[in-house]
Parts: structure tokens; sequence; C-alpha cells
């Protein structure tokens, strides 16, 4: 891959990059607190420029038959895999603290939505439904939506677009992404992977909320993909709807973990270790709130500490399972609800503090608190750290009334190994998606979302191919002939009262 000068600030249209003439913004490694590199708002003379752009591209990209357009979205899954993103991922490291293995693991780990999308958009066309009248032929066709907007978080920043990208190329969209300002340089140096799309299909433009609400309120733009916190996920999904747009929006959570009577105790104490501090805590689907049933809770919280001891801290960059967290203000918020917790009677268990080790950067121990009650802080709110808050409870009952005792509903983990504990966890748990005896992983087959204040809407499957589509119903009759139900009615069709006909 060509390497992207991270020290020119530009933005991705036309299948090139431009140098951008908006607002210079420093990016600064929260590791080290050096300069990484600049990037630059897109102004709005970009921005409308590259609308026109995308626009007309996709005008023609709808045209293309379903297998022209699975070959060229293979073509970019073959690119991700022969492309060496070394640079990218480093650069990733570099801006928001990922260790280089989880790095390289996502931007390795994209090739396969867009395989997936390819196959799904060509196989799945239409559907003809029985008719409610002889003689005609009644289907419904799908369409795509125009140009979609793609505002993306910076935990995941190439992974969650890939999976939202690919299934609106897929659908026959145009498609635009507005990166996160703490992963803008690597979102770029990746987009390099769609050299081989049509020209100005694609586009990938730098900035802040204001570049993000210029999209959505543009009129040639038509539908929103979000991933990001609920206070934004709101603001997105109030200014689609009043533009009548659909749109997606994964919005975060505060995930439970239950560790039941029946837990196989070693196997749950490691998958709690990478379900809760797995990139510092800051997983959309990463474990918060922790259930532990009463009979094993002591000896499970000690096989959790002993792993956690296990984690090293450091930079992305260096043998460290334990990055920083994304920013100052970030790891802010992780003390204000450790000390509140404490405060009121938690329990520091290890952690809760910064590393003596790091003394520059925004690091935190991984932290795991114990004795935690539903009214403190960092159980109705989301951390987005590497801290474990852990409730003990009377049995499994206890443990799912808690869980569901939120106003998030992403994600949800159970270590069992009932058989009945495990079923009763897939019904009862008030979540888009429930993990038991294996945490946060995801398949591109199914439906990946949450509920209540957790999002609004499907990524990945047969329903996140449908938020990039519209559907539109077709009725053809072949051999055309007079209906009975068409007008003039006859005489014997109207009200008789009185002797008198009433029409």
């Amino acid at each position: 891959m060509t390497e992207f000068d991270l020290s020119k600030p530009a933005y991705f249209a036309g299948a090139t990059y431009k140098a951008s003439t908006g607002k210079r913004v420093e990016v600064i490694d929260p590791a080290t607190l050096h300069k990484v590199g600049m990037l630059a708002e897109t102004t709005d003379a970009e921005i409308a420029s590259v609308l026109e752009m995308v626009g007309v591209a996709q005008k023609a990209w709808a045209k293309l038959d379903a297998k022209s357009r699975a070959t060229a979205l293979h073509r970019i899954a073959n690119r991700i895999e022969a492309t060496d993103m070394r640079f990218c991922a480093e650069t990733m490291s570099r801006e928001m603290g990922k260790p280089y293995p989880e790095a390289i693991g996502e931007v390795a780990n994209c090739a396969g939505a867009f395989r997936y999308f390819a196959e799904m958009a060509r196989d799945d066309g239409g559907k003809v439904a029985g008719t409610t009248q002889a003689g005609s032929f009644q289907y419904a066709r799908y369409e795509p939506l125009g140009v979609s907007v793609h505002i993306m978080p910076f935990n995941f920043p190439i992974l969650l677009m890939c999976w939202t990208v690919a299934a609106s190329l897929a659908s026959g969209n145009g498609c635009i992404i507005k990166p996160a300002l703490a992963t803008t340089l690597s979102t770029l140096i990746f987009m390099e992977v769609f050299a081989d799309l049509p020209e100005g299909l694609i586009a990938c433009l730098p900035g802040g909320a204001n570049v993000a609400q210029s999209l959505i309120h543009s009129p040639k733009t038509h539908a929103i993909a979000f991933t990001g916190s609920v206070s934004a996920g709101k603001a997105v999904a109030m200014a689609a709807a009043g533009e009548m747009k659909p749109a997606v929006i994964e919005a975060g959570g505060s995930d439970p973990m239950i560790i039941t009577a029946n837990a196989p105790l070693d196997i749950a104490a490691a998958g709690a270790v990478t379900a809760a501090f797995h990139m510092s805590g800051q997983v959309c689907t990463s474990a918060e709130r922790f259930f532990v049933v009463d009979a094993v809770h002591d000896a499970f919280i000690e096989k959790f500490v002993a792993e956690t001891k296990r984690l090293r801290i450091g930079n992305g960059l260096s043998k460290a399972e334990i990055g920083p967290v994304v920013s100052e203000t970030a790891r802010a918020k992780v003390i204000r609800l450790v000390e509140d917790a404490v405060a009121k009677g938690a329990r520091i268990e290890i952690g809760g503090r910064i590393p003596s080790s790091e003394p520059v950067g925004w690091f935190y121990e991984p932290t795991i608190l114990t004795g935690c009650t539903p009214e403190m802080a960092i159980m109705r709110e989301e951390c987005f750290g590497p801290v474990a808050a852990v409730c003990r409870v009377a049995d499994f009952d206890q443990a799912v009334t808690l869980a569901n005792d939120s106003e998030f509903g992403l994600g949800a983990s159970v270590f069992t190994t009932s058989l009945e504990e495990a079923l009763e966890a897939a019904e009862r748990l008030e979540a888009g998606m429930v993990w038991v005896n294996n945490p946060l992983i995801d398949n591109d087959a199914l439906p990946f979302g949450g509920w209540k204040k957790s999002g609004i809407g499907r990524e990945l499957s047969r329903l996140g191919l449908d938020t990039f589509r519209r559907s539109k119903m077709v009725i053809i009759d072949h051999k055309p002939e007079r209906q009975g139900w068409w007008y003039p009615y006859p005489d014997d069709w109207f009200y008789e009262a009185g002797g008198r006909k009433h029409v």
C-alpha cells in the first residue's frame, strides 16, 4: 500500500487523496502525547463537491447487475487480503492506543463482510408473493436508496465501517464515510482498498459533528449509519428523522455478565478478563456490570483477580494488552465512576489507579470492584474503560432481574454449564445479543444491534442489507381486463332505505 502522508491533511474522493483546505487539527498519541499527524475539517465547498461526485457515480453503480456488483465487492476483499496493512494498523495504535495485535487483526478481518454481502445481494433480488387476484403477478423488488453516510467510532474504525459500507455498496448505493476524529488517519490509509471501485463512488471526509450534520441534512444523502455514544446517537437519529431518512444507530451499552452457580470458573475468569478489559474496556459490547451468584462469588473473584494480574500495561506498539484510553476526558470519566463507587461502599480488588509505570498518557489500570450496588453510577452509566463492577446476587433469577435493570440493551453474557440456565438467559435477557460461555463474538450472517437506548436497526445479516434498500411493490396483470370493482358501480351496489336509493 502506498504510504499516506500523515503530515498533510487530506480527504479521499474520486479514488484519490485530495489536499484539504479546512481548519487543521493535530492528532495526538494517547500513550505518549506526541503528535501523530494532522487532519483538517472538510469545508462546505469540499462537501458539496464530493456529494455531487458520489451522486453521479452512484447512479451508474445502481444500474449494474447484481453479479457485477458482487464481483467488485469480491475484488475489494481480495485487495484487503493481499495488502500489507502494517502501516494502517500502526497508525491506528498511535492514534487511539489500541494494542497492535488488535489493530492488525481488525483490518485483516474486514474482507469477510464484503464477501458475505456480495453474495447476499446477488442471491436476494426480491420476493414473489401469493397473488390476491387471478391473472396478476405480484412481487416486491429492492432498490438502492442513493448515497449513504457512515459516521464511525474510534474503537473499531475500520471493521465497523466495512460492515455498513459493504452492505450499502452491495445494495447499489454510494458511500461517504465520516471517520472519528481520533482515528481519521488510519481510516484514510485504509481507503486505498477501494481504488478499484468506479471513480467517485466512495469518499472519506474528516471532521467533527458539523461535518456529520451537514452530510445528514444534505438533500443529496439518503441513509445514515452511526456508531457511537447514546447522546450522539440521539442527535443523529433526530437529525435523520427530521429529514425522513432511514438510520441504523448503534449507541453503545453497559453490558451485564452473569456468573451462575454452575459456571466453569476457570473459563469464566479468563473470559471475563477479555470481555471487561479488551481494548481497555473501550468496546461497545464490553462486559461492565457483573452479577455473580453468592455460592461462587469469592472463588470467582479470586480467579478473576489472578487472571487480571497477568495483563501488561503499556504503549499499543509494545508487548501489552492494556493500552491507554482514548483521551484525558475518557480517563476522567473512568476515575469519577470508580471514586463514586468506592465512596458508596465498593471495594477495589485490583487496580483503581493510574499505573506508576506509565506516568505519561491516558493510562488506567484494569480494575475490579466488588460490593457494587444498583444505585452506584458505575452500574447505571456506560463506563467505557477498564473497570469491572461486580454485584453479589443470591441466585440466577436475581442476576437476570438486575442485568435487565438498565436503560441499555446491547449485549449480555452468561457463564454456565446448565443448559436450562443457558436457554433461560437467551430468552429472558433484554439485549440484542446474548453470549453463553464465549463473549464478544459476532457473525456476518447474524444481526448485530441493541435494544432500548443501545440502538435502532441492525448491522450485518439480511437485516443489515435491508437497511440500505427500499422496497417497491409491483403488480402486473399480463392479461388486461376490466375489473368488476372499477367505476362505474352497478346500481344494485348502492344503499337502499325506505324505498329510496341513496348514493
